[in-house]
């Protein structure tokens, strides 16, 4: 019986070894693809990564999931971006695009909102503790913001709520190639962050104020490459999700009767993100965010020293009569 008990723990140690070889090796497969002359992204078990060449180095948006890959992308960047990474830009607070920051040398300048850096050091505050708080962002700005390295000129600009409150779309000005994080999601089902402030009725707007920008290509916080034309057929999903949670207002619906009545369909083809025990972002879980919203079954994370962005009036169908523009 003692002989079967542990060749069976042998057996399992065998297996998780395994696993966790197998899960750092497809972790830090990552691969590049040129979308400039001077501007590539980064694929991976993550956030998508923008890498801008300069004649002095990289600028690093985003480092997805894990210091490994943080590791890795550090290498590529210094290959692809014309030497030492100048500057990193965190889109948002969210782990898988984040947690690869304490990868990068110390000193390195961190770029973020505000409110990115109190959800990190909220919310996240375990993982940045010893060497990693030096990672932590270290520049922040709260509607706009402007890097100038060599010859290329960076801007971020917070554009207004969606996935969070505190999300920023890179520019990369000479390249005429937009990195938008979280705020676009290219074929796939979004993540949409109410406790953080994101907000489906408001994102529909926060694109508007996106398109303004000057740009020809899009890297999307995950997905692929695409264009303006990518970004708006986007916008038109998230104008449907808002309509879905204004009906269920005007109509006094249950979350099981949104689920039964909702009517989407710029969602086709749309791919469904998850990971096992953790989370599934599907079209049940974006109906019930607008729900969520729409009626207000939702508790905000109170940030110290953060003012909630003002929430657009309600009409009687649950959509806004006006949106605050950034200043």
């Amino acid at each position: 019986m003692r002989k079967n008990i542990r060749r069976a723990i042998s057996i399992l140690v065998v297996v998780i070894a395994a696993a966790l070889i197998w899960g750092y090796r497809h972790a830090t497969d990552l691969e590049v693809a040129r979308v400039t002359e001077d501007v590539n992204v980064i694929y991976g078990f993550g956030g998508n990564v923008g890498v801008l060449k300069t004649d002095r180095g990289a600028v690093v948006v985003d480092t997805m999931t894990f210091r490994a890959q943080g590791a890795r992308i550090l290498e590529l960047a210094e290959k692809y971006g014309g030497g030492p990474v100048q500057a990193v830009v965190n889109t948002h607070y969210h782990r898988d695009h984040t947690h690869g920051n304490p990868a990068f040398p110390k000193g390195t300048p961190i770029v973020a909102t505000e409110k990115t850096l109190a959800y990190l050091k909220q919310l996240d505050a375990g993982y940045w503790t010893g060497d990693a708080a030096g990672t932590l962002p270290n520049q922040t700005f709260r509607n706009e913001h402007e890097l100038k390295v060599a010859d290329k000129t960076i801007r971020l600009i917070h554009p207004g709520r969606g996935h969070t409150d505190g999300d920023l779309v890179v520019l990369f000005v000479e390249d005429r190639v937009l990195h938008t994080g979280d705020l676009y999601f290219n074929g796939r089902y979004p993540n949409i962050d109410l406790e953080a402030g994101g907000s489906i009725r408001e994102w529909v707007a926060t694109i508007d104020r996106v398109l303004e920008l000057d740009f020809d290509r899009v890297i999307p916080g995950h997905g692929p490459v695409t264009d303006r034309e990518g970004l708006r057929a986007f916008q038109t999903f998230m104008r449907e999700l808002a309509e879905v949670g204004a009906q269920a207002v005007h109509n006094g619906w249950s979350l099981d009767d949104t689920e039964r009545e909702a009517k989407l369909s710029a969602d086709a083809g749309y791919e469904v993100m998850s990971i096992p025990f953790v989370m599934k972002l599907d079209r049940a879980f974006v109906v019930r965010r607008a729900w969520e919203e729409a009626t207000g079954n939702v508790e905000r994370i109170a940030v110290p020293g953060q003012e909630p962005e003002r929430a657009p009036i309600p009409t009687e169908m649950g959509l806004p009569k006006e949106m605050e523009v950034p200043r």
